[in-house]
């Protein structure tokens, strides 16, 4: 996680009345706390401003800041309480929206599960409803927002994170690296995983696509020592499975990105115990790249990312095709190879 966005969390957690400081996503089938279940938009418009609203006087936690939404009734699908939420305390109903995030926040006496979603087009006119405060603004402020709840943090993290996370090629040569930085998707995590390379050729390949791959508008992600990648200023650390377990449970708090390749449930938990920022979970479906590996099927990667508590990439036999289906998961996108590497 953000290195600001972690501090900020643990200052609200400090902060905000009745906060239970060890909250998760994953809350035990004996927890004697009530789970409320709870519909949630980040209202963003094409200008890239999202919505925050401001409880108001009376209610638990005023003068906090939160992505508006509320409780979803017995019965009620997500969706329909979310369009009721908003009409209810905004006069807006949402007319393009999709799952971005869904996770538990435990407090003392309660278990709150939002389930979030990004709308990126309403009608009706905005207005506060129940006399809040409310404001637009950039999504990479909210890492910083004064008396912002701790729910906001999980959803931030997902809506800063692209819906595309491409993986280079294994033997790619640095020539073509340079010649398909152009044909890969805007903003989108560049993995530079080159296992054929030791250490020295690793670092002069990352010195040289870094700078041109960040002026192409993509995020860089390194493999190997996390200090290389702070040194060469990265966007993002990734690790595997093995070094996960090898770290002992936590992710190296450090100023960039951390991510984690992940291949069941039980992982992709203890990445988000860990503190890791998004994880990549696969094989998801039958991949020529990875054949007789242990598919998990969309089932199997609901499973995970629907209560992961963290942002979570489908891998392994898909491609953007597929977004649709990753965010009815409550996935956070696709990475791949072949699926995007120009060949």
């Amino acid at each position: 996680m953000d290195l600001r966005l972690q501090l900020r969390l643990r200052e609200n957690q400090c902060r905000v009345p009745d906060l239970n400081p060890q909250s998760s996503p994953i809350a035990s089938s004996d927890d004697p706390r009530p789970v409320i279940h709870v519909a949630c938009a980040v209202v963003q418009r094409a200008s890239g401003e999202v919505l925050l609203t401001q409880r108001p006087a009376g209610k638990i936690a005023a003068g906090w800041w939160e992505f508006p939404g509320g409780k979803i009734e017995p019965g009620e699908p997500a969706r329909a309480a979310l369009d009721r939420e908003l009409d209810e305390e905004l006069g807006i109903v949402s007319t393009q929206a999709r799952p971005l995030i869904r996770f538990r926040h435990a407090y003392r006496d309660r278990i709150v599960l939002l389930d979030t979603w990004l709308v990126t087009a309403y009608r009706g006119e905005l207005r506060a409803r129940e006399a809040q405060a409310f404001v637009w603004t950039r999504p990479e402020a909210l890492r910083d927002w004064p008396r912002a709840l701790p729910t906001v943090a999980p959803s931030v993290q997902a809506l800063l994170l692209p819906e595309h996370y491409v993986f280079t090629p294994p033997d790619a040569t640095l020539d073509r690296l340079l010649d398909g930085l152009g044909a890969l998707p805007p903003r989108a995590l560049l993995r530079l995983r080159l296992p054929a390379l030791d250490a020295d050729a690793y670092e002069r390949l990352a010195r040289r696509v870094l700078p041109l791959a960040q002026a192409a508008g993509l995020r860089v992600v390194l493999d190997r020592d996390p200090e290389l990648a702070l040194a060469l200023g990265a966007d993002g650390w990734h690790a595997s499975a093995a070094v996960m377990r090898r770290l002992g449970g936590r992710a190296p708090l450090a100023p960039m990105r951390q991510f984690v390749s992940c291949h069941s449930v039980e992982e992709v938990r203890r990445a988000g115990a860990a503190g890791f920022d998004a994880a990549v979970l696969g094989t998801v479906l039958p991949s020529a790249s990875h054949p007789g590996a242990a598919v998990l099927g969309w089932e199997g990667f609901a499973a995970a990312a629907a209560y992961a508590g963290l942002p979570v990439y489908a891998i392994g036999g898909v491609g953007p095709a597929d977004l649709p289906r990753v965010f009815a998961a409550y996935g956070q996108g696709v990475a791949g190879i072949s699926a995007y590497w120009p060949v």
